[in-house]
């Protein structure tokens, strides 16, 4: 468990200072003056970015859906953008965080992924909550520490980068959407927005300037037991935009014009279970496209054999053709995949991308990639520099010395407790 400490906790120590008016509406902080700093932090204290993304979660009765959303997320991030964004996850269990660790340490070392968790005595009495509009009691309650969850991590955020999004423990987001909300954002024709919406559902992929992150957690916890956040964040717009003399028409357009809605969404809700117990949400975004399962090809004929056993339709064959993906159960040693060419072949390059963005940690781990020149006197031979996937990815060039080869073979080198799936084959000549 990474504590904190140093420089990263006197960051944290500033969230009081960021909002000091945080006490007149949490008077029972009084007490704990320290209550404003989180008590777990995972990560490096990284700071200078240009997108920050927060994401609040619980603990799910029936199915948890942050692993997933998160290698949505992670999915197809080029270094440079790994290297621009930092993702902070806010959790209310520890044991949360340990899970993190185990499945995401290169993001977590490198400062990527970030996990915060709040002080035992960050909440106040909930079971003093006034129910209104109809609402029950537990679902008051889960609404308004939802409302406070948001208000912390947008604290804690306010000084990590430039741009807050606003997401989801249980979405799916479209390939390239970083980019796409970075180029967005700097060819839009004016600066007068107050936030950018790349999702329609709810609080969903909301994009904040960070500068303005402290007067909306102000506006939320001034009201934070009255009504939902996106009924709040509506409230906001309305106090900067209507005139009470002129007619709600008017007031929308003036709304209008404080928030930019991009299309298509670039981010979908795919949770069936809500952290509220026995809630069902089946909420979808029409605007959310079709997400890619697999890059197709035209690659090289070849005969394709493998001792591992595919799962329904996705054979290797498809996924060869550009048809489909290839899905394999579980590989132990030694199992392989070969790709044989009838006629010798002078290939430049390969690439083999496991997992997609839906089963992204169906990745090949441990597995070499070797090639079998055409000279029948040579031994095959282990590409060593580019010849093993790295990160679910393997890709290379191979040595002219090496030409014409007459197979390339994937060679699992350890068991495994994952299935694999191989979402990209390209073979280039």
């Amino acid at each position: 468990m990474w504590s904190v400490e140093g420089p990263i906790k006197r960051n944290l120590s500033l969230l009081s200072s960021r909002l000091p008016n945080a006490y007149l509406y949490l008077p029972h902080l009084r007490d704990h003056p320290d209550s404003l700093i989180p008590n777990v932090v995972l990560g490096q204290g990284r700071t200078g970015v240009s997108l920050v993304l927060g994401i609040p979660t619980v603990k799910r009765q029936k199915q948890s859906y942050l692993v997933s959303t998160l290698n949505s997320l992670l999915y197809d991030l080029s270094p440079s953008e790994r290297n621009d964004t930092v993702i902070i996850i806010f959790v209310a269990e520890v044991t949360c965080s340990d899970n993190l660790i185990g499945a995401f340490p290169k993001d977590v070392h490198s400062g990527l992924l970030e996990v915060v968790s709040p002080s035992q005595y960050f909440y106040p009495n909930f079971s003093r909550l006034r129910e209104t509009f109809g609402d029950s009691k537990e679902r008051v309650k889960w609404r308004t520490k939802q409302n406070l969850d948001y208000s912390f991590l947008m604290l804690y955020a306010q000084e990590k980068g430039t741009y807050y999004v606003q997401l989801e423990d249980d979405i799916v987001a479209n390939p390239g959407y970083s980019q796409t909300m970075k180029t967005y954002v700097r060819k839009l024709a004016t600066d007068d927005w107050m936030f950018l919406e790349f999702s329609q559902l709810g609080f969903i992929g909301k994009m904040f300037r960070a500068s303005d992150l402290p007067m909306i957690a102000e506006f939320f916890l001034m009201f934070y037991k009255d009504k939902p956040i996106d009924w709040l964040l509506d409230h906001i717009l309305w106090v900067k935009a209507c005139n009470p003399e002129k007619d709600a028409k008017d007031c929308n357009l003036q709304k209008g014009l404080l928030k930019l809605r991009y299309k298509p969404s670039l981010f979908q809700h795919v949770g069936l279970h809500s952290s509220l117990p026995g809630k069902l949400q089946k909420l979808k975004d029409k605007d959310f496209g079709k997400v890619p399962l697999f890059t197709a090809h035209t690659n090289p004929p070849a005969e394709l054999s493998s001792s591992l056993k595919h799962y329904q339709q996705h054979t290797l064959e498809r996924a060869y053709n550009g048809q489909d993906f290839f899905w394999g159960l579980t590989p132990t040693a030694k199992d392989f995949i070969l790709l044989s060419f009838p006629q010798p072949r002078t290939v430049t390059r390969y690439l083999f991308r496991s997992g997609n963005i839906e089963n992204n940690g169906d990745h090949f781990y441990n597995t070499t990639v070797s090639v079998l020149p055409s000279d029948v006197s040579a031994m095959e031979v282990t590409l060593t520099a580019n010849g093993c996937f790295v990160d679910g990815v393997a890709e290379g060039q191979i040595d002219a010395q090496m030409q014409p080869i007459s197979a390339l073979r994937l060679l699992v080198q350890s068991d495994s407790d994952m299935w694999v799936l191989l979402s990209e084959i390209f073979i280039q000549l």
